[in-house]
C-alpha cells in the first residue's frame, strides 16, 4: 500500500468517525448525545488517567521518602542460629534468626528477622529500625521507588481511564437498546402503512 493510499484510508475513517458532528436526514438525537458522551469520555479518560497516575506516583514517592527518612541502619548481634524450615537454603540465601539490638535511648531488644542463611550466634549483621526502635524491612532505595512509583501511576491512570471508558460504553450500549427500540417502532408504522397501501 502507498502512502497516498494509506492517508486516504486514515481520512475516510476520520470522516467516517465524525458523521454524527455533520448534519444529515440519518442523524437522530441519541446520535449526537452519543458523539458527546464519547468526547466527554475520551477527555474525562485522558485527564482522570493523567491525574490519577500523577497523584498515585507522588503519594508514593512521598510515602517511600517518609520511610527512608525514618529507617535507620543498627548493628545487631545474631543470637540463634538461623532456622531452615526443615530445609538447607541456597548459598546466599536467607533464613530466620533471633537478633538483639539496642535502641536509640540505649535500651535492648530482641526479634526474629531475615539473616543470611550461613551466618552464625554471635555474627554482627545490620538490621533496619523504624523511629521506635522497631526492626522493619530495609528501605527501597531511590531508584527503585521511582520505578515501583512509575508502575503504580500506570495502574492507576489506567484503571481510571478504563472505569471512564467502561462507563461510556455501558451508556453507549443504553443508547443503543433505546435506538433499536425506536427504529423497531418506526418499521412497525412502516409497515402498517405498506400493508394499507398494498392490501
Amino acid at each position: 500500500m502507498s502512502a497516498h493510499e494509506g492517508v486516504s484510508k486514515v481520512t475516510r475513517r476520520a470522516r467516517k468517525g465524525l458523521w454524527r458532528w455533520r448534519r444529515n436526514p440519518m442523524r437522530r438525537t441519541s446520535d449526537v448525545v452519543e458523539a458527546w458522551i464519547l468526547l466527554a469520555a475520551w477527555v474525562l479518560a485522558l485527564a482522570g488517567g493523567l491525574l490519577a497516575g500523577t497523584l498515585t506516583g507522588g503519594a508514593m514517592e512521598r510515602g517511600a521518602q517518609r520511610v527512608r527518612e525514618e529507617s535507620r541502619p543498627v548493628t545487631a548481634v545474631l543470637t540463634r542460629e538461623a532456622a531452615h524450615g526443615g530445609f538447607r537454603p541456597a548459598s546466599g540465601g536467607l533464613a530466620w534468626a533471633t537478633v538483639r539490638w539496642s535502641g536509640p535511648d540505649g535500651s535492648a531488644h530482641t526479634d526474629r528477622t531475615r539473616v543470611p542463611a550461613d551466618a552464625r550466634p554471635g555474627s554482627h549483621i545490620t538490621v533496619w529500625t523504624d523511629g521506635h526502635g522497631t526492626l522493619t524491612p530495609a528501605p527501597a532505595s531511590a531508584a527503585d521507588t521511582a520505578f515501583q512509583s512509575v508502575l503504580g501511576g500506570l495502574w492507576a491512570g489506567a484503571a481510571a481511564a478504563g472505569l471512564v471508558l467502561g462507563g461510556a460504553k455501558l451508556v453507549r450500549s443504553r443508547l443503543d437498546r433505546r435506538r433499536f427500540a425506536q427504529w423497531d417502532e418506526e418499521w412497525a408504522r412502516a409497515d402498517a402503512r405498506w400493508g394499507r397501501m398494498t392490501g
